[in-house]
């Protein structure tokens, strides 16, 4: 007699990955309605059931995009997030039309791309897509802690945040294979 053994459960999380039950901690990205305004995105520590009112007490913005940046960077992101949360068996994620929650360790690796493109040109945001894939998730919450700690709010463009945009903006990476192999003889030439 054969036994069928139970499928695995699915965690269901609202956005990408957020699981209020688990923690309050997360990333918050705000798409106003209006053409002309940026977005948003918000690290955050409440959740309220229902409506998602930004407090600027306790909300704190890390970056402002354009709509435009947005919009080129939001795929990437989605494809990049519901692969990773279908493999630990969350449900996919999508992005909604105003206020869209995202795990905080998904979160931070979303702040690595946004911040890197905030405030560059919008030719160079396909190398920075490019190069930000090439990451590891670890390498990606290591750049956010670094950047964080020092350059962590939406207006600075100093220190680690114009490092990060430099780093992906302007150093393409042909592709994962040759990436380490690249960036240790740029490293060894830039010590001579």
């Amino acid at each position: 007699m054969k036994s069928s053994s139970p499928k695995p459960k699915i965690t269901k999380s609202i956005g990408f990955g957020f699981v209020p039950d688990e923690t309050n901690i997360h990333f918050l990205v705000d798409v106003p309605r209006g053409e002309k305004q940026d977005v948003c995105i918000y690290e955050r520590t409440k959740w309220q059931d229902g409506t998602q009112k930004i407090d600027a007490r306790f909300d704190v913005i890390k970056v402002r995009l354009s709509k435009q940046k947005w919009e080129k960077i939001k795929p990437v992101l989605a494809t990049e997030f519901n692969a990773r949360l279908r493999a630990s068996k969350h449900t996919a994620g999508k992005w909604l039309a105003s206020k869209t929650p995202v795990h905080r360790l998904l979160g931070k690796e979303m702040m690595i791309m946004a911040w890197a493109v905030a405030d560059c040109d919008p030719s160079v945001i396909d190398i920075a897509i490019k190069n930000w894939l090439g990451l590891r998730a670890e390498e990606r919450w290591w750049l956010y802690t670094m950047t964080n700690a020092t350059s962590g709010k939406a207006d600075d463009n100093f220190g680690w945040r114009r490092a990060l945009r430099y780093a992906l903006t302007e150093n393409p990476i042909e592709d994962s294979t040759n990436r380490q192999a690249s960036l240790f003889t740029k490293f060894k030439e830039d010590e001579l």
